[in-house]
């Protein structure tokens, strides 16, 4: 019986911290597509460099929201380390997501606003923000709680189930 509540608490952490990566992804997705269509329509810029600065402005927002609020928790001992992948896997992700925009423009010629903004609001997004949960989560903001050594179980296994994170 234990086993299962150890899993409904990963599980309720693993939900807890995928709504607040989503609440400060919501706030990079406006400042991304605001920028982006300012960029586009306002200053008459070309899609590929109105993506890439508004996305450049939305890492910037994202990594804020997520190293002080989402993954507050994580070992901070590391912020230069923590900040040198972040803007890694951020610019990973910047490539999928220009790419898809890069490729609907020019490769497929779906040229009017609305196609540029699904290929690169939606569908380029949506493969970035896969990318990056998975990677701040795995390799960025890591916990700065340890396992046992002698792999007892105890404060540590039981932080991890509230958590819903493994202990790395």
């Amino acid at each position: 019986m234990a086993q299962w509540r150890g899993v409904g608490g990963r599980l309720r952490g693993l939900v807890r911290e995928a709504a607040k990566f989503g609440a400060v992804g919501a706030v990079g997705f406006l400042v991304n597509v605001v920028v982006f269509n300012v960029c586009m329509h306002s200053f008459q810029l070309a899609p590929i460099r109105s993506g890439i600065l508004a996305q450049t402005l939305a890492i910037g927002t994202n990594y804020v929201g997520n190293r002080y609020w989402t993954y507050r928790h994580a070992d901070k001992h590391r912020v230069p380390r923590e900040t040198s992948l972040f803007f890694l896997f951020s610019g990973i992700a910047l490539v999928l997501e220009n790419g898809v925009l890069a490729l609907s423009h020019y490769g497929l010629g779906y040229t009017s606003a609305l196609a540029d903004n699904v290929a690169k609001n939606v569908i380029g997004l949506g493969l970035g923000t896969a990318f990056r949960f998975w990677s701040y989560r795995t390799w960025v903001f890591r916990d700065r709680r340890r396992a046992p050594a002698s792999g007892a179980v105890g404060l540590a296994a039981e932080e991890q189930a509230e958590d819903g994170r493994q202990l790395l």
